[in-house]
C-alpha cells in the first residue's frame, strides 16, 4: 500500500512537471534585461552604434538591452564572455571585424572559436578607414609621410585599437604597398588611441572614418585621405588615397551583431528585425552623417563575410611578415 502511495505521489508529481516546462519554454523573449557586450572602451565608434541599437531594441522587445564595455586583449576579454554565455538570447555582442577575422592571423591561439562559438545574425556598418594626423604642416600628405618614414625607418608612430584592429590591418597594407616601415602603437581602444594623436605622442591613426570625422570638422586633427576606392559619402571632400598616389591600400571597418551558438532561431529572428528596421528607419540618416554607412540588407550572410576574411587577412599579415603573439 505504501508502495503504491509512493509511486501515486511520484507519477503525480512528474506530470505536474510535464505541465510546467511547456509554459517555461513558451516565455516570450525577452522576459528580463539583455546585455549587450561591447569588446572596446566607451566612445568609439562600435561602442556608439551598439548603444543606439540597443535603444531601438528595448523600445521594441519591451526590456532593457544594456551596453556592458569589457576591453582589453584585443577582444579577449569580452569575446569569451558571449562564447562562453547561455544560448538565450540573453548575452549578444557587437563587435568589429577584426575580433572575428583578423585575430585569428594575430594571435597563436583565441579563447573563442568566430566561426563556431557564435551566430552572425547581421551586418549592422560598414565604415571607411581614414588616415589622419595631427601635425598637417609636417605629414599633410601621403607623399610627405612616406618621404619621413624612408628617412627614418620604424619611427613614424601610427595609433590603434589594439592588435590584429582594422587600424593595425591598415598600417600593414599601408606598409606592404608603400614599403614604408612604421612603428605600431596599439591602445585599448579607438577612442583613447585617436586623443592620443590629438595630443601629440603618435604621429597619425589609420582610423574609422565614424571616430576621425569630429575632430576633422573641428580642425584638431587633419585627414590625409580615406582607404576607399571613391570618396565617403559622409565626407566628400576628403580624397582618397590614391588620389595622392598611393594604391592598393584599400580597407573598410564593419561592425556586426553575433549571438552565442545554439540561440534560439525564434530569439534570433526577433532580435534581427528589430535591428534591420532601426537600420532602415531615420537612423540611416543620421548614421551617415557621422561615417557610417548601414548594411542591413547585403547579399552575403555575416558568416560568409567572417570565413572570407579570415583568409584574406591571414595572407595580408603573412605577406607583412608579422609572427602571431
Amino acid at each position: 500500500m505504501s508502495f503504491t502511495r509512493t509511486a501515486c505521489l511520484a507519477l503525480c508529481a512528474a506530470s505536474s512537471l510535464a505541465l510546467a516546462a511547456p509554459s517555461f519554454a513558451q516565455e516570450p523573449y525577452p522576459s528580463h534585461p539583455v546585455k549587450v557586450i561591447v569588446a572596446l572602451p566607451a566612445g568609439g565608434s562600435v561602442d556608439n552604434v551598439a548603444r543606439q541599437v540597443s535603444q531601438q531594441l528595448t523600445t521594441d522587445l519591451g526590456q532593457p538591452f544594456v551596453v556592458d564595455n569589457r576591453a582589453g586583449g584585443s577582444g579577449q576579454i569580452g569575446v569569451p564572455v558571449v562564447a562562453k554565455a547561455a544560448p538565450d538570447g540573453y548575452t549578444i555582442m557587437v563587435s568589429p571585424a577584426s575580433f572575428l577575422t583578423t585575430n585569428k592571423s594575430i594571435f597563436k591561439t583565441l579563447p573563442y572559436n568566430p566561426e563556431t562559438d557564435f551566430v552572425a545574425v547581421t551586418k549592422l556598418v560598414n565604415q571607411a578607414m581614414v588616415l589622419v594626423v595631427n601635425d598637417k604642416a609636417k605629414y599633410g600628405t601621403p607623399a610627405s609621410i612616406l618621404a619621413a618614414a624612408k628617412a627614418n625607418p620604424g619611427k613614424l608612430t601610427y595609433a590603434s585599437s589594439g592588435d590584429g584592429s582594422p587600424q593595425h590591418l591598415a598600417g600593414l597594407m599601408f606598409e606592404s604597398q608603400t614599403g614604408a616601415k612604421l612603428l605600431h602603437v596599439p591602445y585599448k581602444g579607438g577612442a583613447p588611441a585617436i586623443t592620443d594623436l590629438i595630443g601629440g605622442v603618435v604621429d597619425m591613426a589609420f582610423a574609422p572614418l565614424p571616430e576621425a570625422l569630429p575632430h576633422i570638422k573641428s580642425g584638431k586633427l587633419h585627414a590625409v585621405g580615406v582607404l576607399s576606392e571613391k570618396r565617403a559619402i559622409s565626407a566628400p571632400d576628403i580624397p582618397t588615397l590614391r588620389e595622392g598616389g598611393v594604391n592598393n591600400v584599400v580597407l573598410s571597418a564593419w561592425i556586426g551583431l553575433l549571438v552565442p551558438a545554439k540561440t534560439p532561431q525564434p530569439v534570433i529572428d526577433k532580435i534581427s528585425k528589430s535591428a534591420k528596421a532601426f537600420l532602415r528607419g531615420d537612423a540611416k540618416t543620421k548614421l551617415l552623417e557621422i561615417g557610417m554607412e548601414p548594411a542591413p540588407d547585403e547579399a552575403k550572410p555575416l558568416a560568409q563575410v567572417i570565413s572570407e576574411e579570415i583568409g584574406i587577412h591571414a595572407n595580408l599579415v603573412k605577406a607583412a611578415g608579422l609572427v602571431p603573439q
